[in-house]
């Protein structure tokens, strides 16, 4: 999808090993309490019309990993940025932005006006670059709701 420079961003259309090795090793960057999908889950995310899991390439290697969620609701279509992570080894190489701006490019092609995404504050570049990207603070409070087990 997204060339020009080293790294490649492409949407994942299919799970393959690459795809769990990724998941696996990016996965535990960003949440150290998520599980882990499994290969099902992992197919079900990529073959949702809701979500796109765009992985970004360098020398062929996995270096990040973004989803989007899109959906409309009755103001119209949603566009969600959740899960975006990049390789510790590849911070700093513009990794993150070309994953931004290639869901951004979806977000739109699906009718979405507004994309939307948080960031916890101990998380400083991933703020700058949101905020140089564009990225607006909201005025509006975020909450949680936790199914105990």
């Amino acid at each position: 999808m997204r060339s020009g420079s080293p790294i490649t961003v492409d949407v994942v259309t299919d799970v393959t090993e690459d795809v769990i090795a990724a998941m696996t090793h990016l996965l535990p960057q960003v949440s150290a309490s998520a599980a882990i999908p499994s290969r099902e889950q992992l197919h079900e995310i990529v073959s949702a019309n809701a979500t796109s899991l765009l992985l970004a390439r360098l020398d062929g290697h996995v270096v990040g990993m973004l989803t989007l969620a899109s959906f409309r609701i009755p103001s119209g279509v949603r566009a969600w940025i959740e899960d975006v992570v990049v390789d510790t080894a590849a911070r700093g190489r513009g990794v993150g932005e070309l994953l931004t701006r290639a869901a951004i490019e979806i977000a739109v092609s699906k009718g979405a006006r507004t994309v939307e995404l948080t960031s916890r504050p101990a998380r400083e570049a991933a703020n700058r670059l949101y905020s140089r990207l564009g990225f607006q603070p909201r005025d509006t409070n975020v909450y949680r709701y936790t199914v105990s087990s």
